[in-house]
């Protein structure tokens, strides 16, 4: 899916924080719905992996009904514009048709990626038509959701004091564009060190795969064995 010559690198945030307990096709993004589904999507399922990975107390989630599912929220005022910006920021690089992957990478005290969540994204291979309104589109992404609220019980524990960053595959021509944006120069991007991408002797746990008439997205944890 890469322009020839040009390869696809992971750029991270600047923000990294810290744990206070311890490609689509572009026909979709150029429907404002679909793409917003999407992206909505996505910060749901950021916060839950917040929430079912114990990287902040309880107390700052609060319940809430996303796609039909009850999950948690986290509503610390920080924690809620960093995900809000980040993914306003992909979602400018999904209209690019530049997103090759997202992850949510959790890194130990001692800065190694104990784990993380893979987003993989392709074009469909289905005809366009069949879901008109997304109800499709939208009872698999309920069951994304469904499927990690329960990843503690597929990983083992983090330990404590664990930070937490989003990274997202793109090409470094897209990445250049966005970042000369004048709404996000408050909030760059930058390219992540091989260290940051990189998790040792990994295990690999599919969680869900869906491949409907607007995504082709397959989601997996992968879990270092430094934990």
């Amino acid at each position: 899916m890469t322009e020839i010559g040009e390869s696809q690198n992971a750029y991270t945030t600047v923000a990294l924080f810290r744990a206070g307990n311890r490609t689509l096709k572009q026909d979709f993004f150029e429907r404002p719905v679909g793409a917003d589904i999407f992206c909505e999507f996505l910060e749901v399922a950021i916060h839950c992996i917040l929430y079912t990975r114990d990287l902040y107390p309880a107390g700052v989630f609060e319940k809430k009904k996303k796609f039909n599912v009850p999950v948690k929220i986290c509503v610390h005022p920080d924690v809620l514009s960093y995900v809000t910006n980040t993914v306003d920021s992909i979602r400018l690089l999904l209209k690019e048709n530049a997103v090759f992957k997202v992850t949510i990478v959790v890194v130990t005290p001692d800065h190694k990626p104990a784990e993380r969540f893979v987003f993989e994204v392709a074009n469909p291979t289905q005809n366009i038509g069949n879901d008109k309104y997304l109800y499709r589109l939208e009872e698999s992404l309920r069951g994304f959701l469904l499927k990690l609220s329960i990843t503690e019980s597929l990983l083992k524990p983090l330990p404590e004091d664990c930070t937490w960053t989003v990274q997202v595959y793109t090409r470094e021509s897209a990445a250049l564009a966005i970042e000369q944006k004048q709404h996000l120069k408050d909030f760059p991007w930058i390219l992540a060190d091989e260290r940051e991408t990189t998790l040792e002797d990994a295990k690999m746990i599919p969680l869900k795969a869906v491949n409907s008439d607007y995504l082709q997205m397959q989601l997996y944890a992968e879990e270092s064995s430094i934990k």
